[in-house]
């Protein structure tokens, strides 16, 4: 039986929509929301800390966080050497202040004061360089925003990895703040967290609620609606002296030099 296929639904006119393979979220995709809502939730925080900085959004993808970034910052470049997911970031986001380049993240330069890279440092063979020249190129004054998935709920109890084929090493939160803190002075950290729906959703299911739905034969209809309804303010953020981060889903470390 042939893969299902997921294509972004609903795309601007003259915007070739982007196919859902595993290696970067999307919107307008129903079956993603979750993924997408998941992202979406620290970008708009990192939105919130960036008021009038110059930003570049690194490993931009579609290009929905660095429009997001826009909303508060005094301009936004997004980087991303993926072909197809630059073309669309382009066509469908480019404003007066958003502006997309075709690179390398590991040889892009430009005047900025703030970096948004998230989700990526886990895909990469060469981390520690990369957070050296993210560093070089923030300056002084700058701040990094860098984020990853937290191996203890990405992967299977006791792995060193997710199944994720896109992924070359997945962090727990000390080698997280270790390799950052090899690089930068002043590292903060948080945690990504289910809130509202999704921490109650995540109790009915230690209550047993798979079983439920499964013998009722709810699983599509309930999902169908589940998914699709979650909102990037079903995630929180946490500071890490306010939560065990070994629990969080995902870790947002913020860099200063």
């Amino acid at each position: 039986m042939p893969p299902v296929l997921y294509l972004q639904r609903d795309q601007p006119a003259g915007v070739p929509p982007l196919e859902l393979t595993g290696e970067r979220t999307l919107p307008d995709v129903p079956e993603e929301n979750y993924w997408f809502r998941r992202h979406l939730a620290v970008y708009e925080w990192i939105a919130e800390r960036v008021w009038g900085r110059r930003v570049c959004d690194l490993a931009c993808g579609e290009g929905y966080g660095s429009a997001v970034l826009a909303r508060t910052a005094a301009r936004v470049i997004g980087v991303d050497a993926n072909p197809e997911a630059f073309e669309h970031a382009r066509l469908k986001y480019t404003s007066e202040r958003v502006t997309f380049e075709r690179d390398m993240i590991e040889r892009w330069t430009g005047d900025v004061d703030a970096v948004v890279f998230l989700q990526t440092i886990e895909h990469l063979q060469g981390p520690d360089a990369v957070l050296a020249h993210v560093r070089d190129v923030v300056g002084p004054g700058g701040v990094a925003f860098v984020s990853t998935p937290n191996l203890l709920t990405i992967a299977p109890a006791g792995a060193e990895k997710s199944a994720n084929p896109w992924h070359v090493r997945e962090y727990r939160a000390p080698e997280f703040r270790a390799l950052c803190a090899r690089h930068f002075g002043d590292v903060d950290l948080f945690g990504l967290f289910h809130a509202r729906k999704l921490a109650l959703h995540a109790a009915a299911l230690r209550l047993g609620w798979d079983r439920v739905h499964g013998a009722l034969r709810l699983t599509r209809p309930f999902y169908g609606w589940f998914t699709p309804a979650i909102a990037a303010g079903d995630f929180a953020l946490r500071h890490e002296r306010d939560a065990d981060l070994d629990g969080a889903l995902d870790f947002l470390a913020v860099l200063r030099p």
